[in-house]
């Protein structure tokens, strides 16, 4: 196959695409260079604001409402994804990134001004409705611009973008709080934005597909699509945090989240064009990814959210020392990611992300296996060490289905495909925020329960005094501060091994649900490799219309 059809392999068959556009390198830096830093306005917005909360508290109060900084922005981004990729399929990406860029900063403007927390909670919103376009375009825009064989290169480019904001954020937002105000923290998204937008006005250029479009948009679909998700993911949230997951407010959410949904599978069946169509779950690579890629979500809790809490109650770690433990694995990923494709173009897409998820498995059992280390800094090279292991597993596990993914499709549905897997991921993380929320808390209870005669007397009466006592380890015992220590260690424990279960829940759906064949890859190959290749409308592995263009 010739250079020329080679590259063309991975486009539209319809009308000209962007890649086809924009494919002599020199015009495609300054778009690459736009979505790295468009992928930073979203990559560092929460790992900056996190170090910055007792000052913002301290400013504006509202200690018990303001997880909503996060759990807002992080609602709005995951409902709004399969809106915009729509929208991408439909009007262009160019548009839709402007869009999001435009509102994130309009967004990050208000912020600054908030009056109180509640405002600052609801402008944090708008922030996430323009992060959820940043977060499916960039990644879109991507695959549009760089043919397959160059796409782990620009993947792993956005990779480190993320692993560099969770390194630099909390330093950066630190800084910020400690030396001017917080309110720089959302400030400084503006000229890093004007810069994003202006590369992006001036060197991307789409061709016109007015004549491809269908019939619009399918907004009825989207509202419902909206509600569904903001009622689901609100209960997961804010379940066993603010309310009982028996009360009535999170019965009240659940069912009003399952009628919105039956009210969703109405609307979309009778759509023109869907917002999400049923072509998504259809293919067979497109929905073993989505479930691939929503356990994946599920696994991340453990290292994101309890491996810092691990650190500092267990090891003893100040709060920057436990994320640098965490760094670990935001170190490794993009240098594994961006060494995928030696894989992949050897074994396939999928014998890749097999092998990864599987490693990634034994790396999340291995945690519960380390010794108790006690209320010792020294032994942090330990969990960093397995932390630095699954991030090497994990570049070679998402990387590739997402390629799998973006080169299975057309250039029409490409924004769609990639939003329902973001969507997907984004889903898990909230269930896995629920579940292993739930698991650590009744570990701990249960060890509280248990704790010997001895030393109950001096341990906290609840859950949430586990945290301020170990904060505050002089106020215990040495029995009861040590006793608190193995009664978190567990917990994570117990985390980590469900975790592990989660990676091998994306394996069954790689082995059991994911094509093994594909009838043609890019470069003309018969598929045992897997890399491209399509599935037919019904489902089934067809041949690659694509390739057969090209060739």
């Amino acid at each position: 196959m010739s250079g020329t059809a080679r590259r063309r392999t991975d486009a539209d068959t319809g009308p000209p695409t962007p890649e086809t556009a924009l494919s002599p390198p020199i015009r495609r830096r300054p778009v690459a260079a736009a979505l790295m830093l468009g992928m930073a306005l979203a990559a560092l917005d929460s790992t900056v604001i996190s170090t910055a909360i007792p000052q913002i508290v301290g400013d504006l109060g509202g200690f018990s409402v303001f997880s909503w900084l996060f759990s807002g922005y992080l609602l709005a981004v995951t409902v709004s994804l399969p809106v915009y990729g729509k929208i991408s399929d439909t009007f262009g990406r160019k548009p839709v990134l402007l869009f999001g860029i435009v509102l994130f900063l309009v967004g990050s403007l208000l912020c600054a001004g908030a009056w109180n927390m509640g405002s600052l909670i609801a402008f944090r919103v708008v922030q996430g409705l323009g992060g959820g376009a940043l977060q499916g375009t960039v990644q879109v825009i991507a695959a549009d611009l760089y043919p397959l064989e160059e796409r782990p290169k620009i993947q792993a480019r956005l990779s480190s973008v993320w692993a560099l904001s969770a390194v630099a954020g909390p330093v950066i937002g630190g800084l910020l709080a400690g030396y001017t105000d917080w309110r720089w923290i959302f400030l400084i998204n503006l000229p890093v934005g004007a810069v994003a937008l202006l590369l992006i006005v001036r060197h991307l250029h789409e061709p016109n597909r007015d004549g491809a479009r269908g019939p619009g948009v399918d907004w009825a679909g989207a509202l419902a699509i909206f509600a569904t998700g903001g009622l689901l993911l609100t209960a997961l949230v804010q379940g066993g945090v603010a309310w009982a997951w028996l009360s009535a407010p999170s019965l009240a959410l659940l069912a009003g989240s399952a009628a919105c949904a039956a009210a969703t599978v109405f609307i979309e069946r009778r759509a023109a064009e869907p917002i999400i169509p049923g072509w998504v779950w259809r293919r067979r690579t497109i929905s073993a990814v989505n479930l691939a890629l929503g356990a994946l979500g599920l696994l991340m809790i453990a290292p994101t959210v309890f491996l810092p809490t691990y650190g500092q109650s267990v090891l003893g770690l100040g709060p920057i020392a436990a994320g640098f433990v965490l760094s670990a694995m935001t170190l490794s990923w993009p240098i594994s990611a961006a060494l995928s494709s030696r894989v992949y173009n050897r074994i396939g897409f999928r014998r890749c992300a097999i092998t990864g998820i599987a490693c990634a498995a034994l790396v999340l059992l291995a945690f519960p296996l380390l010794p108790y280390p006690g209320a010792d800094p020294d032994a942090a090279w330990q969990p960093a060490l397995i932390m630095l292991a699954l991030g090497a597993a994990l570049g070679l596990f998402q990387l590739p289905l997402i390629i799998w993914v973006q080169s299975s499709v057309r250039w029409a549905e490409r924004g769609t495909a990639t939003a329902s897997i973001l969507f997907c991921r984004l889903v898990g993380q909230c269930v896995g925020a629920a579940v292993f929320g739930a698991v650590a808390n009744a570990t701990l209870a249960d060890r509280l329960d248990e704790a010997p005669p001895a030393i109950r007397t001096g341990l906290p009466d609840d859950l949430d005094g586990v945290s301020r006592a170990l904060e505050h380890p002089a106020t215990l015992t040495d029995q009861a501060a040590d006793y608190l220590r193995r009664a978190v260690d567990t917990a994570v424990d117990h985390v980590y091994v469900g975790s592990a279960g989660a990676a091998v829940l994306a394996l069954l759906a790689l082995l059991f649900l994911a094509p093994r064949r594909t009838a043609t890859g890019p470069d003309g190959k018969l598929g045992a490799a897997g890399a491209g290749g399509t599935e037919g409308r019904d489902g089934t592995e067809g041949a690659d219309e694509q390739a057969q263009t090209a060739g």
